[in-house]
Parts: C-alpha cells; structure tokens; sequence
C-alpha cells in the first residue's frame, strides 16, 4: 500500500509539474478584460436569426464571407479553398478554387473579386475564376501569416487584415486553432495592410490589435473600420493616417466580419458568446498556460449562438438579429442582397443562412 501511495504522489507531481512547466507556443500577456453584460440593453436576447431559411452547401462548409457579384449572383468562401456562386436557381457551381483557406471576399466595380486567403495571401480572381497572388509579404518582407477580411477604396487600394503576425493559420491546424492561439496569448500582433495596386506594394496600415479581423472601408472613403476580436470592440481608422478610436466595445461576443449595408450602416458578426473563464483569467498569463497544456477538449472552444447586428458610423447598436439555441451558428457576419434579403454567413455552418428580410 505504501508503494501504491508513492507512485500515486510521483505520478501527482509529474501532472502538476507538466501543466506548470511543459513548453507552449503561447506567451500570454496580461490585460483586464471589460466586464461582460452579457445579452442585455443594446444586446437583448431575441429569436429574430430563428426566421432562417437555408441554403445548402452541397459538401462544402465554412461560408465565412459572401458578396455579390457583377452578375447580382450571391458568391461565397468555402472551408476547402472553393468560391461558389449560387444560381437563380439555387444551383451551386464552383466559380474558383483559390488552393488555400478563402475568407474574406470583396468584388470591385470592374468585376474582379479580391480574396483574404488564410494560407496564401491576398489573392485577385478575374471573372473567368483565374487565381493570382498578389502578396504574400509586405513591403518590409515580413510574412502575410493570416489574412483574414478585405475592403476596397475608391481609389482601387485594398485594405485587409492579417489576424496575426504570432500564429499562422496554415501552420498551426488551420483557421480556427489558430485564432484560439493568439486569443490566448492577447499579444497585440494583428494588424491591417494596404495594398496599392499600381505598385503592386503591401504595407501596414494599422497595427497592434489582438486577432485583427473584419474590415470595411466607409461610404465617404474616409476611413477604415476594423473589428479587433480579442478585445471585443471596433475601431474607425482614418485614412488619413490620424489616430484611430474605438466605435463600439465589449460586445458580448467574438466579433468577426464587418460588412457595408447600403444605406451606410454596418453589420457586424459574432462567432461566439464570450468565454467567462478566459475572461476571468485574462489577468493571469501563468493560468493561461496551464490551460493551454490540457487536452484538447477541455481547451476553450466556440459555443453555439447565433448573433449578427447593424450599427451606423458611429457604433450605435442599431439592431440584433440572434438565435440563442444555436440552430445556426458561428455567425461570421451579414450581407444585404439586392433584393433586400440578408445572407448570414458563418465559420463552420454545411449551409449558408438566408432572411427574407430582417424580421422585427
């Protein structure tokens, strides 16, 4: 019995041991996490998401970002590197395959649709569905490990997101271990690249934000809004260069995309309800290693719930469209079709949500 409790006390100190000291790929930096109000106020709870009707995917999943395209047809990013294009008649036919993780997806006025590509880079493709790279560094050869959502100016500069400098989607399990990583670890590393398509250059723009992510240049071409997922909030930066300022702040969610309403507005998605105990260790970089040594599903990971909302240039919560039980879920944003319906994306989702209008 004494031998049994000895090797019961060293298997003990070997766990305790390992989940202190094991190495990690984190470094995690201490902040203070905005006490979370959860679903009330502007955020009250409703059913208005509920009123879905779905379109599927046909084996795809992952319609992280639509747009519309030359052809008023709706196109969206899949998890397995197509483009697809959903048909008058609800056909689904393949208009490009970008060999990488597409997420963010953003026609110009003459037609060619510009691509936030996870693994590769900022990619264009034509209207025949030719792929090219357009850049997979910056000007200052650093890495483009992340890219995550794009906007285009009326002068023809692309504006997008490299979520993050620290973990590369490609190298490290893909789009969603990675954000897990760097949301983890909350060490300021995304940042926003402009690229100018008459020299071809990619510099930083904007930097020092946690999980840089969705990005939607404004109707007066004035500026840049940028949704931070790691601190919950989004900011206005002028293009000017002036100083950016935070526009709407602790949501009660992981935001994600940002897309342009035609009447000026903005709709916004939340991919997850917050995490209450990474919120409470938010303070504590030693405890977020030691979740980080844990087996993997009792990890943090996304919850189920269903929430996208509108607000104006000046972060006013105008709206929520929500579905608390989560029937579709990993909400990455919204867009307004010609005809008035709403096209609700998501991360995870075999399906692509469609509102026949927002439902009051």
């Amino acid at each position: 019995m004494k031998k049994l409790f000895t090797l019961l006390g060293i298997a003990l100190l070997a766990l305790l041991a390992y989940l202190a000291f094991w190495p990690v790929s984190v470094a995690p930096v201490a902040w203070e996490a905005p006490p979370d109000q959860g679903y009330t106020g502007d955020f009250a709870a409703n059913d208005r998401l509920t009123a879905l009707k779905i379109v599927e995917l046909e084996g795809r999943s992952g319609p992280e970002d639509a747009d519309i395209g030359p052809d008023g047809l709706v196109h969206v990013a899949t998890h397995d590197g197509e483009i697809l294009r959903i048909e008058e008649n609800g056909a689904i036919t393949v208009f490009a395959q970008t060999e990488g993780r597409p997420l963010g997806i953003e026609f110009d006025d003459s037609g060619t649709l510009y691509v936030a590509d996870a693994y590769r880079g900022l990619l264009s493709v034509d209207r025949g569905g030719k792929v090219t790279l357009l850049a997979e560094t910056t000007k200052d050869g650093s890495p483009i490990l992340y890219a995550d959502d794009v906007d285009i100016a009326a002068d023809g500069s692309v504006y997008f997101s490299d979520a993050s400098t620290r973990f590369g989607a490609q190298d490290n399990g893909g789009t969603l271990a990675a954000s897990v990583l760097d949301l983890v670890e909350h060490s300021s590393n995304g940042r926003i690249l402009k690229y100018d398509p008459a020299s071809g250059e990619t510099t930083v723009f904007a930097d020092g934000l946690n999980f840089a992510n969705g990005v939607a240049v404004d109707d007066a071409n004035s500026a840049v809004f940028v949704v931070e997922t790691g601190s919950y909030r989004v900011w206005r930066f002028p293009m000017d260069g002036s100083a950016g300022t935070v526009v709407l702040e602790n949501l009660p969610g992981f935001p994600d995309n940002i897309n342009n309403a035609p009447d000026g507005t903005f709709w916004v998605g939340l991919v997850s309800p917050r995490n209450p105990v990474m919120d409470q260790l938010a303070n504590s970089p030693f405890l977020r290693r030691v979740i980080m040594r844990l087996p993997d599903a009792m990890k943090p990971a996304p919850l189920r719930y269903g929430f996208v909302l509108r607000m104006d240039a000046s972060g006013k919560v105008l709206e929520t469209l929500q579905d608390p039980a989560g029937d579709y879920a990993l909400t990455t944003g919204a867009v307004t079709l010609p005809d008035g319906r709403i096209a609700v994306t998501s991360l995870t989702e075999p399906r692509l949500g469609m509102l026949d209008a927002a439902p009051r």
